[in-house]
């Protein structure tokens, strides 16, 4: 199975990209997120996924290893095949998607295309209990990635959300709090404001 494919970007389409690895050219299915943050002839490493048929391999690409895991975990829900779930990637950020999730958000949900209100409804039913697990991963962002002497954002959120869990809050709940919390406070809030901005949404 191939996992990863790193080379040079030869050409982009609607839906899907060519990457040349060592002189063989992949073609690779990807979300319009994914395809605006690339150029053509430029170096590009993707996170893949390999689906295997009897009549065809597909790959999909990713920009990291948590939208890949939200490619996934969408297509566990009845009515979302690959092309819903990149739809749906392509419209929202791992993070914005985790945020509508855990909001019970589901209008946002329903601005991909091929998603109705039912199936909307259905993806942030089934998934919120899955949700905190991949947002906790998507938040981690690696060290130098904010200036010197800052919080990253994400860090503080995913802090915020562990305090919430070990004081007893199941991680939907904390995940709902934290989400909330962010939102409201903005970038930039450290991890203490956004406990007790969790805290207090909590107690309503």
């Amino acid at each position: 199975m191939i996992g990863k494919l790193r080379g040079k970007i030869d050409a982009i389409g609607e839906s899907f990209l060519i990457i040349d690895v060592g002189g063989v050219g992949y073609e690779v299915q990807a979300s319009s997120r994914t395809l605006r943050h690339l150029k053509i002839g430029e170096e590009a490493s993707l996170t893949i996924d390999t689906h295997v048929r009897e009549d065809a391999i597909r790959l999909f690409g990713f920009s990291s290893e948590v939208e890949r895991s939200w490619f996934r975990t969408l297509q566990n829900v009845q009515g979302v095949g690959s092309k819903v779930a990149l739809g749906l990637l392509g419209t929202l950020s791992p993070q914005d998607l985790a945020n509508a999730i855990a909001l019970g958000d589901w209008a946002s949900v329903e601005q991909a295309p091929g998603i109705g209100k039912k199936l909307a409804q259905r993806i942030v039913l089934e998934l919120k209990d899955k949700a905190p697990a991949l947002t906790a991963a998507g938040l981690t962002i690696p060290a130098g990635a904010g200036s010197a002497g800052s919080e990253p954002q994400g860090n503080a959120a995913a802090e915020a959300m562990s305090a919430l869990c070990n004081l007893g809050y199941q991680p939907a709940q904390a995940s709902a709090a934290i989400a909330v919390a962010a939102k409201e406070l903005g970038e930039g809030a450290d991890t203490a404001k956004l406990i007790r901005r969790g805290l207090k949404e909590l107690a309503r």
